[in-house]
This record gives structure tokens, sequence and C-alpha cells, in this order.
């Protein structure tokens, strides 16, 4: 079983600083403060970037703030997007509050020598846009995890965004259709996240960033949104490089129908919409728009898909979050197969890969082995269990976590090669990371597990009360070297750092990241890598 990422409830009080400077931005003058966190950072909380998107905004495209008058001190986060976790502190950060009202940038910066803004302006430093996870149902850019503060002392802009999630972001319907004027629904947390660009390009210089070089990441659900401002054609120009952690799965690897990554048919959510509202029991969206936020987050919020009922998935993998992105033919055009052989997407630099311990529990006994893979990999089974046998229980519990981890790491390369072959000019790195947390060992590498090193947040994590050791610093410090490096040039090389090779159609390696770096085999044997290639070149393309 995977283990999930855990956040706990911190939130440090800030006041504002007087010594700071004044930020002109085009909606308003802000102020930040000291980070809590590390000497020499500031940090901006709460600046709204859209309008609420309430009441008769509920269910449309994002819109501009209003200005304000005087100047903004941002030094509270604002509101999380409405979702049921909160108040249980899991997404949290501690911040409670939960509202429609939601749309609000947090920027942390290096604290320059200077109070001038033309002198802030000529900085122009990398840009990170950080898109959160949480299967698009709960979570927030305030989180402590995704503190801008260690990737802000190595001179990084960071940036982090809140965006609809459940209902509030995801609910397509033919009468939304109608009304958008361009016949789809469906994605309105995928165009709060591009409002969010947006606003990025036109703000972050005056904070010392280069909009010339913004690269947006995620983890998870946030992984799949950074995937979809490549996807998308509405993100053109708003991007330069993504990184996405627990990401990019090949458009046949059957696991991309089971994580964030995967998405609904126009016809499918329009349906399930229709569905949703009779559930609600209302008969219009007018209707719907009128219900208090609490009845959509107690009634829709976690709906789940029984995307693999029925199918030889169904004891391998859980199903989708029911709300998802859509293919509705204005913000994604085409599924990720078609995408890529049509190189219909942004030509950017990727980072992207997969955590050891993420993708599946393991069978008990070798019966269960037989009989699971038998039924997974049918006409294909003799050749699967002589590439991997087991004659007993611990042979078939080692064999049945084994194959799940090739199929993620083969999954993950041939999505670089497909890409490639698709005709895009730039590369993808894929990386295997391989370290359990100090904070807790016995859940080895799970989802999430990367977090604390790539955004170079050990001193601060939220596991106050663990001894991290030598080795989980030795980590975080080449880790977050390579992610400012990718962040800064589209190559995440650079001095003192072993080499990382871009993946291509012919070097079937990953970048092992971990106690051990450098360039390791995608399966223990080209063998395997031939195998699985095959049974999942006759599998469904998303």
């Amino acid at each position: 079983m995977l283990k999930l990422l855990k956040f706990l409830a911190v939130t440090p009080a800030l006041a504002a600083a007087t010594t700071f400077p004044v930020i002109e931005t085009k909606y308003g003058s802000v102020q930040g403060a000291a980070s809590p966190f590390r000497p020499n950072v500031t940090v901006y909380k709460g600046i709204p970037f859209a309008a609420p998107p309430t009441e008769a905004k509920r269910w449309t495209p994002p819109t501009k703030p209003s200005p304000w008058n005087g100047t903004l001190h941002a030094t509270e986060f604002g509101p999380q997007c409405s979702q049921p976790y909160s108040s249980a502190g899991i997404f949290s950060s501690g911040k409670n509050s939960t509202s429609e009202d939601c749309l609000y940038v947090n920027i942390w910066t290096p604290t320059y020598d200077t109070t001038s803004q033309s002198e802030i302006q000529a900085k122009k430093l990398p840009v990170y846009v950080w898109i959160f996870g949480g299967r698009f149902e709960g979570g927030s850019g305030d989180v402590i995890t995704y503190d801008g503060t260690g990737l802000a002392s190595k001179d990084i802009i960071v940036v982090t965004i809140n965006y609809r999630l459940g209902a509030f972001g995801f609910l397509a319907h033919p009468e939304l259709s109608e009304e958008s004027g361009h016949n789809s629904s469906g994605n309105y947390g995928i165009l709060d996240q591009q409002f969010a660009l947006r606003w990025v390009q036109e703000n972050i210089g005056y904070f010392g960033g280069n909009a010339s070089q913004v690269v947006v990441g995620g983890q998870s659900a946030g992984s799949a949104s950074a995937l979809d401002m490549m996807w998308s054609p509405l993100s053109s120009g708003l991007i330069n490089g993504v990184i996405s952690e627990s990401g990019a799965r090949g458009p046949r690897d059957p696991a991309t129908g089971s994580v964030a990554t995967s998405y609904n048919t126009k016809d499918e959510a329009e349906n399930f919409g229709v569905e949703f509202l009779s559930t609600m029991n209302v008969s219009s969206i007018a209707e719907l728009r009128q219900l208090p936020m609490a009845d959509l987050i107690g009634e829709g919020q976690l709906m789940e898909d029984d995307f693999y009922y029925g199918t030889v998935f169904a004891d391998l993998w859980s199903g989708p979050p029911r709300w998802r992105p859509v293919i509705d033919g204005y913000v994604f055009r085409h599924g990720y197969g078609k995408s890529l052989s049509l190189n219909a997407h942004s030509d950017v630099p990727i980072l992207t890969g997969n955590n050891k311990d993420e993708n599946g529990g393991s069978v008990s006994n070798v019966s269960e082995y037989k009989s699971l893979f038998t039924e997974v990999f049918q006409n294909y089974s003799s050749e699967f269990f002589s590439l991997y046998p087991a004659d007993n229980d611990t042979a078939a519990s080692d064999m049945s976590t084994e194959v799940l981890r090739d199929m993620a790491r083969v999954g993950t390369w041939e999505w670089a090669a497909d890409w490639a072959a698709g005709g895009a000019k730039n590369d993808v790195f894929v990386y295997y990371f391989t370290k359990a947390p100090a904070e807790d060992e016995s859940g080895g590498a799970y989802h999430g597990a990367e977090l604390w090193y790539t955004f170079n947040n050990i001193p601060y994590s939220d596991y106050s009360n663990v001894t991290w050791n030598t080795t989980d610093y030795k980590i975080e410090q080449t880790m977050s070297d390579y992610w400012v490096n990718f962040i800064r040039t589209g190559n995440p090389n650079g001095e003192g750092l072993t080499y990382f090779p871009p993946s291509t159609a012919a070097n079937k390696t990953a970048m092992w990241l971990g106690e051990w770096n450098g360039a390791g085999p995608i399966a223990a044997s080209k063998e395997r890598v031939s195998f699985l290639r095959r049974w999942m070149s006759h599998l469904h393309e998303y």
C-alpha cells in the first residue's frame, strides 16, 4: 500500500517589517517579511491573483482581481480552497480557513540589499511556480512542505499557488459548456493554474524574477497539473520548463489511468455532472450556484471513480480521482498519446520521475502471485513468470514489488522516448528516487518522500522531533542542486554533481538518486524491458 504524504499543522506568526521593500505590482503595492526558517529570505503571503470565484462566478474562468489601495502587508496566507481536510490538518499548514475566495499566490525571494524597485527588477532571477498535490481534492500552497525558503536561499524565486478543487474546480455539465462560449467545461482548477502563471508573467519581475525563465513544478496531482501546463495550448508561452514529481507515465502504461495524470473525456465528465446535479437535488446550474459551500464539499468532493472496476488491474491500483481534468477540446485538445505523436504541446525541458516505494503493494503468497499476474498479463503470462519467477511466498512478495517498480521506470522512460519520437527538441531527464526519509524509514521512499530534499527543507520540516542524519543532509544538498540547476537552465547538471543523462530511445536508463547517485537500469535485464514494452504496446492508449 502507498504511504500517503503527511503534513503537520504549523503556521509561524509573522508581522510586517518596515525595512522590507514595498513592491508595486499591477494591482497594488505589497510588502513582505522575513522567513522564519533561514536568514536572508523574504516571503510575501496571500497576494490575490484572481477575483473570488464565488456566487455567479462559480464554475466560470478566473478573472482579474480588483486593485487595492494602500500597501498589502503580505504576512498571512490566504484561505485554502474549499475542501474537507483543512480543519483536520491533513493537508494544512495550520490555517483552518477554507473558502471559495482562495485564489492567492505566495512568493519567496532572497532578501535583497536594496529597496529600489528598479534595482530589484534588474535581478532577473529564475522562477519556480509550484502546484500542490492532493488528488485534486485537497491541499494548498501554504503547506510547510512546499515552503520556498530553502530554494530562495539558492537564488530561486519560488511561487506557490492555490486552485479550485473537487466539484468547485472540475465540474463539467452541458449547461456550463453551453454558457462557456467554447463548448467546454470542467477544467476550472486548470484555468486557475494558467491564470496564476499569467499573473506571474505580469508581476514577477517586480519581485526580481525573470518572466522568461519560469519553470512550473508539482507532485502527484500537482505533477499532473505541471504536465498539463505543457499539454494545454492555453499555456503557450507561459512556461520554460516542467518538473513533474511522481509524474509522467507512458500513454499505454496502465498505471496512467490510476493516477492524477488520468483524465475524463468530455462526454464522461458531462454525464457525471448531470448525475451530480441529481445527487445534489437541483435541476440546474443556477440552482447549484445557490447551494452553500459546505453542501458541495460534503456531498461531492470525494466521489471516487470506478475506473478499474471489472478490469484485470482492479487489484493493482485504485481508481483516479473522480474530479480531474477533462479533454474538452479547448483547455485540452488531445489525449497524451496523440499529443506526443503530433508534437501538439509546448516543447520545453522536462524533469520527471518516480519514487521507489510508491507504486503499489505486494502479494502475500505464491498462489496469490500466480493468480493475480496470470490475470494481469493474460497471453503474456508464461513469459512474465519466466522473467519474474517465484517459487515461495517470500519470492512472490519480492517479485510482485519488483515488477511494479520496473513498470514505473519503464513507463516513465517510455514517455520520454515518445516525447523525443514526436519531434520535441528539448530533453527529458528521468529520475528514480530511492531514499527513505529519516522521519519514518519503515515506509520506504514513499509517495512524496523526495520533497524534503528537493525543496531543501529538512532543517525546518514538519518532523521536528526527528533526528535527520548526515546522509539526509547530503542528499538534500545534492537533490536541491539538481533541481536548482534545472530551474536555472533546463538541465540538472552542474559542477560537483554526478552526471545526469537525458533519457532517449537509445539510453534506457534513469538517474537513480538517493544514497547512491548515477544512471541506473530501468529493469534488471534488457529482456524485462523488452517484455514490458511489448505488453504495454497492446494496451489502451491514454
